[in-house]
């Protein structure tokens, strides 16, 4: 991902094992002002580099391309990278510029899932939709022992939206999330009758 990035850009990013520095994040908050790539608040580090991976890379993802090595910043369940410092055994596969897999080897550590897990709760509370809380369950079972394992997701719906040529999610959904119609709280009266009836 970041070889490509630089390359992409023509310019040099913050090293994969400073990126969760204050340096870095400012660096790659110029290079999305510079470049005009939109990232709205809260512009932490990982939105800042999911944004510019979007549009330097990921537009450019016509044939079947797999995005490798992700910075830990953006990969809070993978596994460290065994040889590189800073970035994590993880995969995407995009296929005509739509991201149809995400896998990698899943971090089993509980101590360091912990730390990713706070990090994000960080993030969230600044206003990041797509962060993670804190899984304290999670923790526990990493806790009782996880052996090592592999994650592969492949969205059926994205590729399915691929070989139909649909632009649209929705429209490939089986059972798409709806809201209910009408007015669903209780009348006066109702709730009580309903805990009558339990009790």
């Amino acid at each position: 991902m970041l070889p490509g990035l630089e390359a992409a850009l023509g310019e040099k990013l913050p090293d994969s094992t400073t990126l969760n520095t204050p340096e870095a994040n400012k660096r790659l908050s110029d290079l999305c002002t510079k470049h005009q790539v939109e990232c709205p608040a809260p512009r932490t580090t990982a939105r800042l580099l999911d944004k510019l991976v979007g549009h330097f890379l990921e537009e450019s993802f016509i044939n079947p391309t797999f995005l490798c090595e992700h910075p830990e910043i953006m990969s809070p369940l993978s596994k460290w990278h065994r040889s590189i410092p800073g970035l994590t055994e993880r995969f995407e596969m995009f296929v005509m510029k739509t991201e149809v897999v995400n896998a990698y080897t899943e971090l089993n550590d509980p101590i360091v899932q912990r730390e990713r897990f706070e990090t994000q709760a960080k993030d969230k509370a600044a206003g990041d939709d797509e962060a993670q809380l804190v899984d304290e369950n999670f923790c526990t079972a990493l806790e009782y022992g996880l052996p090592p394992t592999g994650g592969w997701g492949m969205g059926i719906d994205r590729f399915t939206m691929i070989l139909t040529d649909t632009n649209n999610i929705k429209e490939v959904l089986c059972f798409p999330a709806m809201k209910p119609e009408g007015n669903t709280k209780p009348k006066e009266g109702e709730a009580a009758a309903e805990a009558e009836k339990k009790c």
